[in-house]
């Protein structure tokens, strides 16, 4: 099957070229129109290809900043290969400053392989694994909080690697970008960095603030890391490409549910750890209350393991459900 979405650049070409992948949507307003997801491509000649992708969420600014203001800067003779630009990947999300798409409900990061004939979606998640990333050999995913979460300073996550050699090739990268934390988690199919994966593609997600504002400092940050990185890559030479990393990155793994506390009544939650604490299993992390029927006791959840808050929830009403925290514990592998 052949995905629809028409690019208005061509890959091939070398030079920077910018444009509108289209993705051909009828709707009543109008019958014979497209949606125009943003792109841009910075070539010369052979080399790594990479891919850097912001708005996956569409809430989660800080990328959809520095994508832009990249593609805008690095000049075509800094570069050897290729570096595809994606600033609003789920345009539609971005475009509405929403976690999923208003058109279809599709949260872009949930939603790979895609399917070529499905939804909004579906359809650019298809394109972004076996068009863009099939060309790549790296992909940096630039992600953050967004409205409902708030995380621990400029954070990288990336899956767990398959084999020692890989593991010491991704460690190099993510100290090359040189945020504070890196996380390491299992695989998820349906997640960018396994569709970079079943491509042959080394993935690196970013998780930059959040609370749906874009924190200058981590914006700074985020930048000197990355064009770090794409110095230690090969692909970008330079005056942009920094000296050095913005500092050392610490490495964390996040072992599945118990390094989360979810919500278990519909209240208010009353946080009683901060960002970066070190806690313990059992500790007691929030308080849940319940203002419409004031005389009833608040409910206290605790943490079922123990490490660092890295991230906790932005928004104090909440429902049975919702996250409250993320908790990650050091990996010295």
């Amino acid at each position: 099957m052949t995905n629809p979405i028409r690019s208005e650049i061509d890959f091939d070409a070398d030079g920077r070229h910018a444009g509108y992948l289209r993705l051909p949507h009828s709707v009543h307003r109008s019958a014979y129109g497209w949606l125009p997801i943003p792109v841009g491509s910075v070539r010369n000649g052979a080399g790594p290809v990479v891919l850097l992708m912001a708005g996956n969420h569409g809430d989660e600014y800080e990328g959809q900043v520095l994508v832009s203001q990249l593609l805008r800067e690095i000049e075509p003779q800094w570069v050897r290969g290729q570096l595809i630009f994606l600033p609003m990947a789920n345009f539609p999300a971005a475009e509405a400053g929403q976690r999923t798409s208003p058109l279809d409900g599709g949260n872009l990061n949930r939603s790979f392989p895609g399917n070529p004939q499905g939804t909004p979606t579906e359809v650019i998640a298809d394109y972004i694994e076996n068009t863009l990333l099939a060309r790549a050999q790296y992909l940096v995913d630039l992600h953050s909080g967004g409205s409902s979460l708030l995380y621990h300073g400029a954070n990288m996550l990336a899956i767990e690697p398959e084999d020692e050699a890989q593991n010491e090739r991704l460690r190099a990268l993510l100290s090359a970008f040189g945020l504070p934390r890196a996380f390491l988690h299992p695989a998820n199919r349906v997640h960018s960095s396994t569709a970079a994966r079943r491509q042959g593609a080394l993935s690196i997600v970013t998780e930059l603030g959040g609370g749906g504002i874009v924190q200058p400092a981590l914006l700074r940050e985020a930048r000197q890391g990355l064009l770090h990185l794409l110095g230690a890559i090969g692909v970008l030479t330079g005056p942009l490409v920094p000296e050095r990393a913005p500092g050392e990155t610490h490495f964390f793994r996040v072992s599945g549910a118990a390094h989360y506390v979810y919500a278990y009544e519909r209240g208010v939650y009353e946080p009683l750890v901060a960002l970066g604490d070190q806690v313990q299993a059992g500790q007691a992390a929030a308080r849940i209350h319940f203002p419409d029927t004031p005389l009833r006791e608040p409910v206290t959840v605790a943490f079922a393991s123990a490490g660092e808050v890295v991230c906790q929830r932005a928004f104090a009403a909440v429902q049975r459900g919702d996250c409250l925290f993320h908790l990650a514990e050091p990996d010295n592998g």
